[in-house]
């Protein structure tokens, strides 16, 4: 090799570092990282509604014990968990708007058949003075924070990727590389205060 394809040889390294370099900086790589931040914010929500799921079968039978009378609320809750642990929304589906929502709303009705349970509870004092359920209640509430708390990194997690998407040079990028990841849906508000937490206190 002479001197002249050497030298050849090394600009054309040069400018591939060069033009990795630019691209890299000018955000070649920004869409999936937020679709991976996305889908991690999601795993997060997932993993919420799991331990309030996981929380409700002792809290069921607590309340049982107690208030025997109040089988349809106690049933209405173990229905609603069972559909809403039924719906199960991954990272493959998680761009399926209708299956989004179907979980949401089964999450929704979980939720207010929770807050059923609370106020029947509140007819018990026996109940309320028991250690256990005081333990589960105290540990729905913080798991019902949590929740909120993952839904809000969520849905700011998928505002960014979408921004993304619509922005330059997002736009640009989405179009020429990544035009098989589509806009992504996020929750809904779907009655009023259903953005906020439970409140499971007494």
């Amino acid at each position: 090799m002479n001197v002249q394809q050497r030298y050849r040889s090394g600009w054309q390294i040069a400018v591939l570092m060069l033009l990795s370099t630019v691209l890299a900086g000018c955000g070649i790589n920004t869409i999936p990282t937020l679709d991976e931040q996305a889908k991690a914010a999601w795993s997060q929500v997932q993993n919420q509604y799991q331990r309030r799921a996981d929380l409700i079968p002792n809290l069921v039978e607590t309340v049982r014990g107690y208030a025997k009378h109040e089988e349809e609320t106690l049933t209405a809750v173990v229905e609603a968990r069972a559909k809403a642990t039924s719906i199960q929304v991954d990272a493959s589906t998680l761009d399926n708007p209708d299956k989004l929502k179907q979980f949401q709303q089964a999450q929704d009705q979980l939720s207010g058949a929770l807050s059923r349970l609370m106020v029947v509870s509140e007819r018990y004092p026996d109940l309320k003075a028991n250690q256990n359920f005081l333990a589960l209640q105290s540990q729905l509430e913080g798991t019902e924070n949590r929740i909120a708390v993952a839904r809000r990194d969520f849905i700011l997690a998928v505002q960014n990727y979408n921004t993304e998407l619509r922005t330059f040079p997002g736009r640009l990028w989405h179009s020429v590389l990544y035009s098989d990841l589509p806009m992504r849906d996020t929750f809904e508000a779907t009655s009023p205060g259903a953005d906020k937490a439970p409140q499971v206190k007494f």
